[in-house]
């Protein structure tokens, strides 16, 4: 219901997917143009940067945009458990696409030097539920700041570190031909980042939601 709901919203709001999606496209085309023919690693350290930074940009409104009443209704009606999970889950959904999008865009420009198909959409899907579960909590700590986007900004910063790491080693790997035996560190890393975050998330979340 709640997953719905904000589906229904954005819906209605095109105007904000469609303006991240041009930042996306823009983004790529003013590296295409400042850095043309890359190496397959500035490829990925840039891709990962652009895909970042479209992140932030998407999940900063999650919570901002709930104004005072609002939140009381959910709080009336709905488990804040319920709340923090549906906007995970809307996040990851709209993260995966944005990342999507940027990926069909460096193809297009850039190129795909991409080898392993199957290691990198690992990754995307890893990489994206990773930073919607961070961005998430954080944003919805930043909402109770008057400088919302701001604090978020400083919280992220260190909270996304080992998941850019985690995530950009698991997407290098696939720029070479190596085995699915040889990731298995990388990918077992970014999958406990991703249940920690969950976990701490979750439990914290309510006693958030009361103030």
């Amino acid at each position: 219901m709640l997953l719905l709901k904000d589906l229904r919203l954005e819906w209605r709001q095109k105007y904000a997917v469609s303006g991240i999606l041009l930042y996306v496209l823009s983004t790529v085309f003013v590296v295409y143009v400042a850095a043309g023919e890359t190496t397959p690693e500035v490829w990925n350290s840039l891709f990962w940067i652009v895909s970042l930074f479209a992140s932030v940009n998407a999940i900063v409104k999650s919570f901002v945009q709930e104004n005072s009443a609002r939140a009381l209704y959910y709080y009336v009606l709905f488990n804040p458990i319920a709340v923090i999970l549906s906007k995970i889950i809307y996040n990851f959904l709209l993260l995966f696409l944005l990342i999507v999008v940027a990926y069909g865009a460096f193809i297009f420009f850039i190129g795909n030097p991409i080898l392993q198909f199957d290691l990198f959409f690992t990754a995307l899907l890893l990489g994206s539920l990773g930073l919607s579960t961070a961005l998430t909590f954080i944003s919805a700590i930043a909402s109770k700041a008057n400088n919302s986007a701001s604090l978020m900004a400083i919280l992220a910063f260190p909270v996304i570190i080992p998941i850019l790491l985690a995530v950009v080693q698991l997407s290098s790997y696939a720029l070479q031909e190596v085995t699915m035996a040889n990731t298995s560190s990388s990918i077992g890393n970014l999958i406990a980042i991703d249940l920690v975050l969950l976990a701490v998330s979750m439990p914290l979340f309510p006693y958030l939601w009361r103030d």
